[in-house]
């Protein structure tokens, strides 16, 4: 079966590249944000928004390692940014309090901690893309607050301000007017959150390029494949369109450096197949290694394949996410529609060969699963990728199946609840209560899997329903008679037919909780 992989991660990438040291230990873990950021709530949320012009908002959990790492930076630079001209002001949510649940949806939390940005009392919001240290946070809103693009007067501000440590846009104009000119400071104030904006009339100050352009143009400097490209085109569309394509690098770096994480963000939330490959970067055949990863995303730009390299120092999450295990570095890996495919322990001249393999349709899928159970008696059934179709596709009974994961406090709640049903149930032979840890097991597609517990119900009739209603015993057990198909030996009549197809059209799949309570 086709695997669902990639949506996911891509919700919890943020969360697995937080950076920011280690909890030292409980006491300090348990410090909590203190005045100077504004403690938020869906009483007083749009009150307090409406009264800042410019106001930044983290969506936390009380339990979140993450936020609690957070925290103390996070009071810091509100406290040192609370003078600033014009004032930035930090506030906070508990997105985990069910009653700030509208809040924690109309702004798409899914991961801990969620910043945004809120401008012009709600209308404008965007999202944080900035460090997570005090200094760092310090600098990246001040930069957000004031002007959208600022002007290079000399060589000097132009080597201070073009680095190697991000996408940055040079606009060169002759004068500082104009349809061009306009759009582009248009851009600069849509896109600020993820790109450095300058301008200038002297492209002789710009270190790559045409030195004698006298402009309009707009030159995008990169840390990464060709380093500098150039657009004539102003026209807000094209300009923006052009900052993602040429501000976008060819091959994807996974590593601790924190300008590559919103290119990873992107990376796996774009609809495309996921060609990984992780290596040490202290191999002493790296350069090798990029150069082929490099050829390969050249070679195979026109199969809608993604490429990225990561170092495997700082990739063992991701590794714990797919399944995989160090030993088998240097690793390549694809994550398509059609499942997952991998080439262990490989060597750079291998890489090309190999990729060839896939698009061919020449290799086979690769399912991460744990062991099936040699015992299975418990009432609530385990089900792991490899047996999945036997209990529940091809089993002809009624199953519920819940997919969870161990980390879940929604999941460990819903546990005990999960094993009434199954010991109320146990005595009914066509009905089978089960579960399957989504973090362990590769999930086929017919499920949707957007966050644990996720509960699905497959009908010995062979109908697959999504379950959105409350999750108490009698709900659940209500839920499940009544969609059940006949008991063995039963013959279904007309009347049976006709509601269950009733109840079918009724029940839609919903998003249930976010995918991570904390990864």
């Amino acid at each position: 079966m086709a695997l669902n992989l990639i949506l996911p991660f891509a919700l919890s990438i943020a969360v697995m590249l937080s950076s920011g040291p280690a909890v030292a230990d409980a006491e300090s873990a348990a410090v909590e944000l203190q005045e100077a950021v504004l403690a938020l709530d869906a009483g007083n949320f749009s009150e307090v928004v409406a009264q800042h012009p410019f106001i930044v908002v983290e969506f936390y959990a009380p339990w979140c390692g993450h936020c609690k790492e957070l925290a103390p930076e996070y009071e810091k630079a509100a406290s040192g940014l609370r003078n600033n001209d014009p004032p930035v002001v930090l506030a906070k949510v508990d997105a985990y309090d069910e009653r700030n649940k509208e809040l924690k949806d109309k702004f798409g939390v899914y991961s801990y901690p969620t910043i945004k940005i809120i401008k012009n009392e709600g209308s404008d919001v965007r999202a944080y893309g900035g460090p997570r240290d005090a200094d760092g946070i310090v600098e990246y809103l001040k930069k957000q607050v004031g002007p959208a693009s600022l002007e290079l007067r000399s060589a000097e501000a132009a080597v201070h301000s073009i680095t190697d440590k991000g996408v940055i846009l040079v606009g060169v104009f002759p004068e500082f007017v104009g349809r061009e000119y306009k759009n582009f400071m248009a851009v600069a104030e849509k896109m600020r959150a993820d790109y450095d904006f300058f301008h200038t009339s002297d492209a002789s100050i710009l270190p790559r390029g045409d030195q004698m352009v006298k402009g309009p143009i707009v030159r995008l400097f990169k840390p990464f494949d060709e380093l500098f490209a150039d657009s004539e085109d102003f026209g807000e569309d094209a300009l923006e369109k052009f900052i993602e394509v040429s501000g976008f690098p060819m091959v994807v770096t996974y590593d601790a450096d924190p300008t590559n994480h919103k290119f990873l963000e992107r990376y796996y939330s774009t609809p495309s197949a996921k060609a990984m490959l992780f290596v040490s970067f202290s191999d002493d055949r790296i350069e090798s290694f990029k150069s082929q990863i490099h050829e390969a995303a050249r070679q195979f730009s026109a199969n809608n394949i993604s490429f990225l390299i990561g170092d495997v120092a700082d990739a063992d999450r991701v590794f714990q996410y797919f399944g995989l295990r160090e030993s088998d570095v240097p690793l390549l890996f694809v994550i398509a529609s059609t499942g997952k495919y991998l080439n262990p322990t490989t060597d750079p001249d291998q890489i090309i060969p190999w990729l060839k393999q896939y698009i061919y349709g020449n290799l086979t899928p690769y399912v991460k699963s744990e062991p099936i159970p040699k015992v299975n008696d418990h009432p609530v059934k385990v089900v792991v990728a490899d047996n999945i179709d036997d209990i529940v596709f091809n089993s002809g009974k009624n199953v519920l199946l819940e997919f969870y994961a161990p980390w879940c406090g929604h999941c460990r709640k819903f546990a005990p609840i999960l094993e009434e049903i199954a010991i109320s149930l146990q005595d009914d032979q066509d009905i089978v209560i089960a579960k399957m840890d989504g973090t362990a097991n590769d999930i086929p597609t017919d499920f949707a899997v957007d966050g644990y517990p996720t509960i699905y119900f497959y009908s010995s009739t062979g109908k697959l329903l999504s379950y959105d209603g409350a999750r108490t015993a009698e709900d659940i057990t209500s839920f499940i008679n009544k969609n059940r198909g006949p008991k063995a030996g039963a013959a279904v009549g007309v009347d049976d037919k006709t509601q269950t197809d009733a109840v079918e059209e009724e029940v839609t799949p919903s998003s249930s909780e976010p995918v991570k309570d904390e990864l």
